[in-house]
């Protein structure tokens, strides 16, 4: 009798935070699992270069998927967080109305928090919506310290694996690398960020459409010691949430992002008009920066859905690959969210889940330098 094959893994398409936080919760709930990631180290693209904010959720539109992902997010995160020594400041968040068109919008975020149970208040000297449970994290400590995690939780990791082919197999997949190296898996799940219509097309999935929406950022410090103890949120749009200014965890302040829809995925570089688009409107949020220079400047590109948001499922051409595409810029907060939902896709596949189990204690690597310098120098070392 011949004895019985070895199990697949699953494979994580894609080292970005929410890719982490997949590997992660595979390795927590018993599932075997590898990660892929084209880059030389894990969160050196959109991840990397966001905000760094984790929201509570209070002005996602109620009932959608994005919004359900983002609270069950928040119900996992913290004791996830605590455990890995990932560092967050507890620092609330305020909208200042300028108009009676803002005050309407400030009123119309306060139900929308109430729908989705979070607390906000208005304050009634301004009108300012106060958000107390908006706080700030480091996107690179929280990705690097998933994945160790997992890595210690039994996971694995290959860099440099650019996925250039998935065919189908027995009850599987066959991914291939550029570099030749073959991975049979039970199941890919595809969260590669601003190539994940890429992936999708290597199994002639064409249902979805990823641009860069790029987002620049200005890096300032303060005088004489000044820090900013608040996040500022500027009252939305329907089309962003515009310029926020925010505190970073090595004291600095950070004004952005803007909001520019491109076509090409390679573009990191910070446009020479940005800088007055953001400090006009920095400024009227937080008038401490007025007449200050930025130190460092940085731009991040969003993995945004043409016509479609937080594409999550299994693919219409092969069932064996789950999408995870057009996670904008709610990835970091939603991400143990998003993690949570598709592993709970996996049994349809016949792939065993367990239940999540306490984190795995694991040093994660020390930064080098901080988060928001660390994506931009590997820009401009690799252009």
């Amino acid at each position: 009798m011949s004895s019985p094959s070895p199990s697949r893994p699953v494979a994580v398409i894609g080292g970005g935070i929410v890719g982490s936080a997949l590997l992660y919760t595979l390795a927590h709930r018993g599932v075997d699992a590898v990660l892929l990631e084209s880059a030389s180290a894990l969160a050196l693209g959109a991840s990397g270069t966001n905000s760094g904010v984790l929201h509570t959720g209070f002005d996602s539109t109620p009932e959608q998927l994005e919004t359900e992902l983002i609270l069950r997010a928040a119900r996992i995160r913290p004791t996830i967080l605590e455990a890995l020594g990932v560092p967050v400041v507890h620092t609330g968040a305020e909208l200042v109305p300028h108009s009676e068109e803002d005050r309407e919008t400030v009123r119309g975020l306060a139900e929308n928090a109430a729908a989705n149970g979070v607390a906000v208040e208005v304050r009634e000297s301004d009108g300012a919506l106060l958000v107390p449970g908006e706080s700030v994290s480091d996107p690179v400590a929280f990705a690097l310290a998933l994945a160790t995690s997992a890595v210690a939780a039994g996971a694995r990791i290959e860099l440099d694996a650019r996925v250039s082919a998935i065919s189908p197999i027995d009850d599987g997949l066959l991914l291939e690398t550029v570099d030749g190296r073959r991975f049979e898996v039970s199941a890919a799940i595809n969260a590669a960020g601003l190539y994940a219509d890429e992936v999708a097309r290597l199994v002639g999935d064409d249902s979805f459409e990823i641009y860069p929406r790029k987002g620049e950022f200005f890096v300032f410090e303060l005088p004489d010691g000044q820090t900013l103890d608040r996040i500022i949120l500027p009252v939305p749009t329907k089309r962003t949430k515009g310029v926020l200014v925010f505190p970073t965890l090595d004291g600095k302040v950070i004004a952005g992002p803007t909001a520019v829809d491109l076509d090409d995925k390679e573009d990191w570089s910070v446009r020479p008009e940005a800088r007055d688009e953001i400090l006009a409107k920095a400024v009227e949020q937080f008038p401490a920066l007025d007449g200050l220079e930025p130190i460092a400047s940085y731009a991040g590109l969003r993995p945004a859905g043409r016509d479609s948001n937080y594409v999550i499922g299994r693919s219409d051409r092969n069932d064996r690959l789950i999408n995870v595409a057009a996670i904008r810029s709610t990835g970091l907060t939603a991400s143990l969210g998003i993690a949570d939902f598709v592993t709970g896709l996996l049994p349809e596949l016949g792939i065993e889940v367990g239940e999540l189990r306490p984190p795995t204690v694991a040093a994660a690597p020390a930064s080098d330098g901080p988060w928001w310098q660390r994506t931009a120098r590997h820009r401009q070392t690799t252009a």
